[in-house]
C-alpha cells in the first residue's frame, strides 16, 4: 500500500483536494473528522473532561470551551497528551483495516506534529497568500486576526512546499483536479 500524506495551510484548499481523492476512490483519513469524532462521542470525552470538567457539556467535548482553555500553553500540552495518542491509534487503525492499493491520510498539521514518519509521499496544497486570507475569511467564521494566529501557528507555506514530494497549486478546481490525477498515475505506476 502507498500511504501519502495530503496537507496545507488554513484556507490552502486540503478538503476539496480530499475530496478529490475520495471521488477517484482512494481511501482517506481525516484528522480533523477524526477529532471532532472523539469528541463528540469517542475516547476523548473521558479524559478530557477528568482533566478539564468545565469543557464537557451534554456528554461532548465543548469545542468552544476547549479552545478557551487551550489557551494556556500548559493546558494546551495536556490536551495535545490526551488527543495525540487517540488520533494515531485511529489512524494506525485506518491503516491496518485498508486493502486499497493507495490511501490518503489528510492531516493539516502534518510537519508540525510529526506525523510525516511512515508516509510514502507528502503533498501540499498551496495557494497565494492573498487567495487564502480570502477562502479564510468568506467562510465567515472568524475574524482576520483570529486567521493570522492561526497562520502563524502553521508552518509556513514555503517550507512545507519544500519538504513535499508533490506539490498541488489549488487557485483553480481544474488544475487541482489534473495535478490529482497525475500523482495518482506516478505512484500506481512507479
Amino acid at each position: 500500500m502507498i500511504v501519502l500524506g495530503l496537507t496545507g495551510g488554513i484556507g490552502m484548499g486540503k478538503s476539496t483536494t480530499a475530496n478529490m481523492f475520495r471521488a477517484r476512490g482512494v481511501p482517506v483519513w481525516d484528522a480533523d473528522s477524526t477529532v471532532h469524532r472523539l469528541y463528540d462521542d469517542g475516547a476523548a470525552v473521558g479524559p478530557i473532561g477528568a482533566a478539564f470538567p468545565q469543557a464537557i457539556r451534554d456528554g461532548r467535548v465543548d469545542r468552544d470551551a476547549l479552545r478557551t482553555v487551550a489557551m494556556n500553553a500548559d493546558d494546551l500540552k495536556r490536551i495535545e497528551a490526551i488527543v495525540h495518542p487517540l488520533v494515531a491509534a485511529d489512524r494506525a487503525a485506518f491503516l491496518t483495516d485498508s486493502t486499497a492499493p493507495v490511501v490518503v491520510l489528510d492531516i493539516p498539521l502534518l510537519f508540525e506534529v510529526g506525523s510525516d514518519a511512515g508516509i510514502d509521499k507528502i503533498i501540499v496544497v498551496s495557494a497565494p497568500d492573498s487567495v487564502q486570507k480570502q477562502r479564510v475569511l468568506e467562510r465567515g467564521t472568524m475574524t482576520e486576526a483570529q486567521f493570522e494566529v492561526i497562520r502563524a501557528k502553521q508552518m509556513p507555506d514555503a517550507e512545507k512546499r519544500a519538504r513535499a514530494d508533490y506539490v498541488i497549486e489549488t487557485t483553480t478546481l481544474a488544475a487541482a483536479e489534473e495535478q490529482v490525477d497525475r500523482i495518482l498515475a506516478e505512484v500506481t505506476h512507479a
